[in-house]
């Protein structure tokens, strides 16, 4: 069976290759995809390659490099063995942009009734945004700021809502991103540089200041006046792993307010669950289908583009240049 997937041949480089998929092998399925979803962050990150030596960025992106990790698709062939999956069922999983691939069980998200494909897509960065919102353990109603309002800080911002923040503060110099973080349950919105939002964090909370900040923009530059924005003893969530962390600075206040800063990896989540940790993928995945059906989430109104992945070449070239119009942007397989 013939394949197109998606790769970065070398830095700045995007093409459309073809492969050949062998059927399944025993423990295996084959799946085919229907809609990928774009992490126009990382995705840029990787086909720009400026990393520092010895981040995990460095390790992971090697030329070529096969872009891609929100997949939504459908089972269409079983190896022998398999339980939990026939032919017919819709799965998501983090498998990179590509028309046809064999996965195992295990890596499977399954996918309930009353949920898209477009919708599915999100499952593995809503995994990576409960890790964040978990990591510094939130209090019913602390004041919450989230920097960076692209795919990642939506998700934390609905999350935000459902566990209960008491004002959710939108930091964005982009309008659109922020209307769309007002419409999922931003008390307030900032179209500020971070540099420039302490006096607005000041009179919105009369001087208190943020218990809680996420970092959500992978930007080296955001670290040191994320701080200033926190009271003492408040704690900064890096959840935008930046590429050249060499360039990244604390700033003052770090130390005399005494803030804590919390690194959070989509890695971190546990492969299966335990009483010391129930939230393994499966469960955060199956979690984020749930506040979906509920209706206390929402995801399919930040899809803004939709793209044959044989125009990758030009979808990525306008990501490069220009992507503050950009939020969940999706490849149809479905359009080859």
């Amino acid at each position: 069976m013939k394949s197109l997937y998606v790769v970065f041949p070398e830095k700045e480089k995007v093409e459309v290759r073809e492969e050949t998929i062998t059927p399944p092998e025993q423990g295996e399925v084959l799946c085919a995809a229907e809609k990928s979803l774009i992490s126009i962050g990382t995705e840029s990150y990787c086909l720009r390659g400026v990393f520092d030596p010895g981040t995990n960025w460095a390790e992971w992106v090697k030329y070529p490099f096969r872009p891609g990790y929100s997949m939504a698709a459908r089972v269409i062939g079983v190896g022998q063995g398999v339980t939990g999956l026939k032919e017919g069922d819709r799965i998501a999983a983090w498998i990179e942009h590509q028309q046809f691939f064999k996965i195992r069980p295990q890596q499977a998200h399954w996918v309930p009734e009353g949920i898209s494909a477009e919708e599915a897509t999100w499952a593995v960065l809503a995994c990576t945004t409960q890790l964040g919102v978990r990591r510094p353990q939130l209090q019913l109603g602390e004041t919450v700021g989230v920097i960076g309002l692209g795919m990642l800080g939506q998700l934390v911002t609905q999350y935000l809502a459902v566990a209960g923040a008491r004002w959710i503060i939108a930091i964005d110099p982009v309008q659109s991103r922020l209307d769309m973080a007002k419409a999922h349950g931003a008390t307030h919105t900032l179209a500020l540089d971070v540099a420039s939002a302490r006096p607005e964090i000041e009179k919105i909370t009369n001087g208190r200041m943020l218990d809680v900040v996420f970092d959500i923009t992978g930007h080296p530059s955001v670290l040191a006046p994320a701080i200033q924005l926190l009271r003492k003893l408040g704690r900064v969530v890096l959840l935008g792993d930046t590429p050249t962390p060499t360039q990244q600075h604390l700033g003052p206040g770090m130390l005399s307010n005494s803030i804590a800063i919390l690194g959070i990896h989509a890695t971190a989540r546990p492969e299966q669950a335990s009483e010391f940790n129930p939230w393994s993928a499966q469960e955060m995945a199956a979690l984020f289908f749930d506040y979906l059906r509920q209706g206390r989430m929402r995801v399919a109104d930040l899809i803004t583009h939709r793209y044959s992945p044989l125009d990758a070449p030009q979808v990525y070239e306008g990501l490069r240049r220009d992507r503050s119009a950009a939020v969940g942007v999706i490849f149809d397989w479905s359009l080859l």
